[in-house]
């Protein structure tokens, strides 16, 4: 965001920079006085002409009034934008907001103006058709950029068809709309349209229209002033309501301090909305978010809840029931559109189950919690439950709500608008659920004429997407007999492209309409990740197909392969097009939709909308891990070692086959993925090594051919410490030093003849990933092997492995790495608060658990203390709680070397939880107010010896120079000048961690990528 304060009209041109300024995404908000708000202000104008058979007469006083009106603004690319649609029966557009970028251009073509005759007067169709078509960015307009739009409807008669939808689809858009009538005009109809009943002007006859063309500039002028200045913030309220029998007396105040609260709410469906849950055994919700949008109507029905009774009091369970059910999106949640989630619970005693997980759960969706209990409830559990403790308010009894009231209203608006780092509730998530859409067009002769309606509404959807590189990526294919790609996901990287390629598609013709054989094609060709698909990075897959008959070939096996594949596939058809068939094509019955004909496309185009929104929130991970802390490997060294003994005589084909498999998922090349395949049984024997080929035929070629070894006995132990000492090293194309993960795929019929714990330790210290694969003889050895247990598959037979190659890949292909992260804190008499806070946002972003990130502190003067270890917690509250209650040590002199040394010796440790020898990056962040006494070189050497990433922080007391020395490079010294600064380098630290973790040295062998103790699902990084 740039926010442009400026005083007078500029002596250079702005419109270059500024457009530079647009395309890189920033938004610009300007403030200029009497000498240079034209500079600052731009607007839309859309004049919407009444040119029917009444308004003959008056039309030349209208095309008057529409150039004096354009004589005030300041018309330009950059500025103020004019178009002019004329109606009657039917809309026609004279010139679009893009069509002139001069002044005289748009009053020359004013001026020109011919009466477009004809009746009825349809108004509302009108108005529908500047929405969808004119207000388009397709169309010039700049909706999108928060420029206001503008519509000035002049109007000499009644409506013939109905108003009412489409003029409240404009003020949903934001559409400022002013109404101008004469006395043949239905007043009420034009207070009704416009975006305020005041911004309805009246004139006797238009031939008066120049005595309220003041009136109507001045009303224009506020009402801009009001739509561009920032608006309280929209809410989204859920009521939770201890019912159980405990409450029965105290409910009737309950029930009165609820409508109270509502009462100071902007209910509306664009504005607040609130919903309402009772729960004692069991929750039951009263009404939902999306279940009315007037204040009216939910006053009404608080003011007739009923006591719903029963026991016991399980507030946990109604905490996890508002969390799944009730702020959801279906339910109307509007928490991807970053409108803050606020849950007010109201308890009357103490929970019989647990409610620390489903609290914990609601605070990562990022709902800010306010408990209100009674005498009667536990004040401490109410404290863990709430956003922060001092959101939990007290009262002696429900007969006193009201004496809090103002409190709980005053710390709403405090949390609402002061958003703090622990509560992230201001999420604009459509930059965390990337998706990849392609659309699929029904191209054939059949769709001649209503295939321009099809492409301005694939141009309105890419308008509503964040199209960018690694943001939202779009495809679009045309088909009838056979398919033809018009771009790819990864063609283009900028809204702007994609959209005059779209406005530039011309109809494919031809028949018959090969849908199913469409279908396949995308499935083979599109998404794929040569053609840009993100599908193994776990980005949502969403396919659109818009078809206008039935299809020739078969859908349903292209269809499946699709599904299976993970794609969400939606279907657009008409009446001339199969509905069964679209259905079983779509993703789900559901997420098919009709249209009478593909002029009708804007009808459905927001539940379209909706039904993705829903779908791709069910897909995609509900609390990604925050500010990136994770990463995908687009490098492997892949070795396979496949049992050849005599037991898998009957098997040996099906293991060829999965090895097949599994090469046709990696991405091979000499710089790539690279792969070998050794088979054993009393020996060992390399068919290729990692270096031998450079090409996905190649090795399948090799794979495909070749043959079971025989021989007994089984000797794996034997194998893993040859596919050691001779596969894994460089001389046989292992990168292991350059820091690409080492993966080895074990496949095991039988239980090994000899020992196998030794070999697998010596693999998993040289940071060697094992997954293993096993049979009913050796599923419990392999697990074993593996270098965690969900690493390990078990099948009954070898011709099963399909039944598990999903889960193979999933596991093989997107695991997510973790850290060990000590915090050394400076707590001599010099320092005392900040910290404490600094390290509790740090921690929020990590994903805290015993197989993910581990945590521990250090506290330090003249002699350092462990505060925890990093195997002493393993969840991120027992952390945050421990943070929260920490002492400051005190104590002199520094002795910051001491320290150092300590956490070598004492926390990077296997014993203290350390999992360094497994490859696990270990970082250190080292906060210090001060010069150390002691001499830091030999340890801080010391660390980086061992491998630990050092980052240093200081404040203006501390010496630069020292924290230089001792961070993992002098650029990971950060400085603010007081620890109350600390906020504003957050980002600056995790930026670099990220930086250094990825971007790993040969002083650092903690080796991104050989990190085992990770989380075997698809993450949204």
């Amino acid at each position: 965001m740039l926010i442009l304060l400026s005083g007078g009209r500029s002596n250079d041109n702005v419109d270059i920079p500024v457009s530079a300024l647009k395309e890189s995404g920033v938004l610009i908000f300007g403030i200029g006085n009497r000498n240079s708000s034209k500079e600052v202000q731009r607007i839309d104008v859309v004049f919407l002409l009444d040119g029917s058979d009444g308004t003959r007469n008056g039309f030349p006083e209208m095309r008057d009034f529409v150039q004096r009106v354009v004589e005030k603004l300041t018309v330009g690319e950059n500025r103020d934008r004019v178009s002019v649609v004329q109606y009657s029966r039917e809309p026609e557009v004279h010139f679009y907001l893009n069509t002139y970028t001069r002044k005289e251009e748009v009053v020359d073509t004013v001026r020109g103006l011919k009466h477009k005759g004809g009746r009825p007067l349809n108004t509302g169709a009108a108005l529908q058709y500047v929405r969808d078509y004119v207000y388009a960015a397709s169309s010039g307009s700049r909706r999108l950029e928060s420029v206001p739009q503008i519509l000035i409807l002049i109007n000499g008669g009644r409506s013939f068809d109905n108003v009412d939808e489409p003029a409240s689809a404009l003020k949903e858009l934001g559409v400022l709309v002013f109404g101008i009538g004469t006395r043949s005009s239905d007043s009420r109809e034009l207070q009704k349209i416009s975006y305020d009943p005041s911004y309805a002007l009246s004139v006797s006859e238009f031939t008066d229209l120049p005595n309220i063309q003041q009136q109507l500039l001045s009303a224009m002028n506020t009402a801009i002033i009001q739509d561009t200045t920032i608006q309280a913030p929209r809410r989204d309220v859920v009521f939770l309501l201890d019912g159980s029998d405990g409450t029965r007396s105290g409910f009737p105040a309950m029930r009165d301090f609820v409508q109270r609260v509502v009462e100071t709410l902007s209910v509306d469906e664009n504005k607040d909305r609130v919903a309402v849950v009772q729960y004692s055994r069991d929750p039951a919700a009263q009404f939902y978010l999306n279940t009315y949008t007037t204040k009216g109507e939910i006053l009404n029905t608080v003011r007739g809840l009923r006591h719903k009774g029963g026991r016991p009091l399980n507030t946990g369970a109604a905490l996890q029931y508002v969390r799944d059910n009730v702020f959801t999106a279906s339910s109307g949640s509007r928490r991807l559109e970053g409108v803050p989630q606020l849950l007010i619970l109201l308890s009357g005693g103490r929970s019989v189950d647990n409610v620390d997980t489903p609290a914990s759960a609601l605070k990562e969706l990022g709902v800010l919690v306010f408990g209100i209990g009674t005498r009667s409830s536990d004040s401490r559990e109410l404290q863990r439950i709430s956003h922060d403790p001092s959101y939990a308010l007290s009262v002696s009894d429900f007969t006193d709500l009201p004496s809090i009231q103002q409190q709980l209203l005053s710390s709403v608006e405090a949390v609402v608008i002061d958003v703090t780092p622990e509560s992230p509730t201001v999420l604009v998530d459509h930059d965390t659920a990337r998706k990849d859409v392609v659309f699929l067009l029904d191209g054939s002769d059949g769709t001649r004429n209503g295939f321009p309606a099809m492409r301005d509404f694939v141009q309105r959807v890419v308008e509503t997407l964040s199209v960018d590189e690694n943001k939202d990526r779009v495809a679009v294919v045309q088909y009838s007999r056979d398919p033809a790609a018009q771009f790819y996901l990864n063609t283009y990287t900028t809204k702007g492209e994609i959209l005059n390629t779209v406005r530039g598609l011309r109809h494919k013709g031809g028949r018959p309409l090969n849908t199913g054989a469409a279908l396949q094609y995308v499935r083979d060709n599109v998404f794929t990740a040569s053609s840009g698909s993100r599908r193994l990075e776990g980005v949502p897959q969403l396919l659109i197909l818009l078809s206008g008959g039935r299809s020739v070939d078969n859908v349903d096996t292209p269809a499946s392969a699709l599904k299976e594949l993970g794609v969400l596939v939606f279907g657009i058809g008409t009446r001339s097009s199969d509905s069964r068939e679209l259905q079983r094509i779509s993703h789900d019955p559901s997420y098919a939709l009709s249209v009478s004909d593909f002029t009708d496309l804007p009808s459905i185009q927001q539940q379209l909308l909706s039904s993705v929104e829903a779908v791709v929130i069910d897909v995609t991970p509900e609390s990604p891990t925050v500010l990136g802390m994770c990463y995908h490997c687009e490098l492997r060294d892949v070795v396979f070692l496949l049992d050849g003994s005599d037991g898998t005589r009957n098997g040996f084909p099906a293991m060829r086959d999965f090895v097949q498999r599994v090469v046709e998922k990696l991405n091979v090349g000499g710089d790539k993925d690279r792969v070998s395949v050794v088979q054993y049984g009393r020996d060992q024997e390399v068919h290729f090594y990692l270096n031998t080929y450079s090409t996905k035929g190649d090795i399948l070629d090799i794979v495909r051919g070749l043959r079971h070894r025989r021989g007994r006995p089984l000797n794996t132990g034997a194998a893993l410490q040859y596919v050691r000492d001779n596969v894994f090293t460089a001389s046989s194309g292992s990168r292991s030093q350059e820091g690409v993960p080492q993966m080895l795929i074990l496949l095991s019929g039988g239980r090994s003849n000899d020992n196998v714990d030794i070999p697998v330790s010596a693999l998993k210290e040289s940071g060697v990933l094992i997954f293993g694969i096993g049979n009913r003889n050796s599923s419990k050895e392999v697990q074993r092997i593996a270098s965690d247990p969900s690493f390990s598959q078990s099948v009954s037979e070898f011709s099963d492995l399909p039944s598990v190659q999903d889960k193979f890949d999933e596991a093989m292909l997107t695991y997510v790495f973790c850290f060990d992260v000590v915090f050394l804190l400076d707590g001599s008499d010099g320092t005392r608060n900040a910290m404490r806070d600094f390290v509790q946002r740090v921690v929020e972003t990590l994903s805290v658990d015993e197989n993910k990130d581990r945590v521990a502190v250090v506290q330090y003067s003249r002699d350092p203390a462990a505060q925890f270890y990093l195997n002493t917690y393993t969840t991120k509250g027992e952390i945050l709680n421990t943070v929260r209650g920490l002492r400051h040590k005190g104590g002199r002199p520094l002795n910051t070397g001491a320290a150092l040394q300590y956490v070598r010796d004492n926390v990077f440790t296997a014993s203290s939880g350390s999992r360094r020898l497994e490859g696990v990056p270990q970082l250190l962040i080292l906060l210090s107010g001060g010069r150390s006494v002691d001499n830091v070189d030999t340890p801080a050497s010391a660390l980086k010896e061992l491998g630990v990433l050092v980052f240093g922080i200081g404040t203006r007391s501390s010496d630069s120079r020292e924290l230089q020395r001792i961070s993992h490079d002098p650029s990971y010294a950060l400085s603010v000048s007081d620890f109350t600064d600390l906020p504003s380098i957050q980002q600056q630290l995790l930026s670099s961690v990220e930086a250094v973790v990825i971007d790993v040295t040969p002083e650092s062998p903690t080796v991104l990528g050989m990190c085992y103790h990770c989380e075997l699902r698809v993450r949204m990084c």
